[in-house]
């Protein structure tokens, strides 16, 4: 089962996140924080303020992106009770006035744990983004620079 669950995680979190779906991103968050640069979030309402400070949403409440995430690198620890996860993320937008493309690539750093028979983020750190693209459409803020 944990051969599906981990990856299963990662890909809700960007399904989330590209639906605009803040709230059910943030629970996924539950006993986890995230790092963005030297930005510690640790608490759910204040990773929904952040992404909604952050992230540009439309006329339908999405972002307009799709999220792909790949290569997961998934370690468990001995346990089997948690594990550490590195994935990589490319980001494609269309929206109107903006034809689709790739506006940006990274990787995530995620610690995860186990609790109650369900996988859930313990960590996740963004790294700095790898390659960027036309991201004025997405962001409004840049997360980097946000304290």
């Amino acid at each position: 089962m944990v051969a599906l669950d981990i990856p299963n995680l990662l890909y809700r979190y960007a399904d989330y996140i590209d639906a605009g779906q803040f709230d059910d991103a943030a629970s996924m968050f539950r006993y986890g924080r995230l790092i963005v640069g030297k930005r510690v979030i640790d608490r759910q309402e204040d990773m929904v303020a952040f992404w909604r400070q952050v992230i540009r949403l439309y006329d339908d409440g999405t972002p307009g992106t799709r999220h792909l995430i790949s290569n997961p690198q998934i370690h468990l620890s001995e346990g089997g009770e948690t594990a550490t996860c590195r994935s990589q993320w490319t980001v494609l937008q269309a929206v109107p006035g903006f034809p689709l493309q790739v506006i940006a690539t990274g990787r995530y750093e995620d610690r995860l744990q186990l609790r109650d028979s369900t996988w859930h983020f313990e960590e996740r750190r963004y790294l700095p983004v790898d390659l960027e693209g036309d991201l004025s459409f997405h962001l409004m803020l840049d997360p980097r620079r946000t304290t």
